[in-house]
């Protein structure tokens, strides 16, 4: 199994196929297998890297904190041999892939932000962050606030595979918090001069990063394009996973030169 060593953590990654590279960021309810109804799609055409954020899934570390995200993955693309390849970034993958778009624009080909803004902070996200616990209890929740809720009716199978995957995570959920940090908050001086090929997505039922708060973050990001899909909820990949495969492989194959 590769390992890569960076900054106190010891990063576990695997790869898959040939062709453009593919690499996939996780959000913190998961790890790389959350990835697993994306592999074997992407595999067949492109090179595909997934691989756990420090203290997920096989990736253990000292300390985790989002400020070592971007190292993170350059170490872990050094490793693996891959120079330049589309990002696609799910929740908390997010706070990896804009800011290494941004510190390493020769290397990303195109990204994909799916239900997140990357720590893009501006006052719709902050008044969402604050209302977030209000807004989780007034759901009346039993289940996790990453699934929407008419997909936990469908496929309560699924649900339960998805809460097996997470908790195969030695970060505790809490540790999240820390995206919120301001060292690591970006505002519209920092990607002024994003010029990455950008894609995000949005669950019309997701309650962690609503439709309205990804509308205000992509209306800020220069060249962005929003898509909002219905019936679901924050894991789009997750609950709509043809759907997700067949957008994602659009805009990387049309970035991929």
């Amino acid at each position: 199994m590769p390992e890569v060593a960076n900054s106190g953590a010891m990063l576990h990654y695997q790869v898959w196929g040939e062709g453009p590279a593919v690499v996939f960021a996780h959000g913190a309810g998961g790890n790389q297998l959350s990835w697993w109804q994306q592999i074997p799609f992407f595999a067949r055409s492109h090179r595909v890297l997934v691989f756990d954020h420090r203290g997920f899934g096989r990736s253990h570390c000292e300390e985790f904190h989002p400020r070592e995200f971007v190292a993170d993955l350059e170490a872990v693309l050094d490793a693996a041999g891959i120079e330049r390849a589309a990002l696609v970034c799910q929740s908390m993958g997010g706070w990896t892939g804009l800011p290494f778009a941004l510190r390493h624009p020769g290397r990303v080909s195109g990204l994909v932000l799916a239900c997140t803004p990357g720590g893009y902070h501006n006052a719709d996200v902050q008044a969402s962050t604050t209302a977030l616990g209000e807004r989780l209890q007034a759901a009346g929740l039993s289940h996790t606030p990453a699934l929407g809720a008419s997909f936990v009716r469908r496929r309560p199978d699924l649900r339960f595979l998805y809460d097996e995957i997470g908790g195969l995570n030695q970060v505790d959920l809490s540790a999240a918090a820390r995206l919120f940090d301001p060292e690591v908050r970006l505002g519209p001086a920092d990607v002024e001069k994003l010029d990455t090929p950008l894609l995000m997505l949005t669950g019309e039922e997701d309650l962690l990063f609503p439709p309205s708060v990804m509308r205000s973050v992509a209306s800020e990001l220069p060249g962005a394009r929003l898509e909002q899909i219905p019936d679901t909820g924050h894991s789009i990949y997750f609950e709509r996973p043809q759907l997700f495969n067949r957008l994602i492989d659009e805009f990387v194959t049309r970035h991929a030169a």
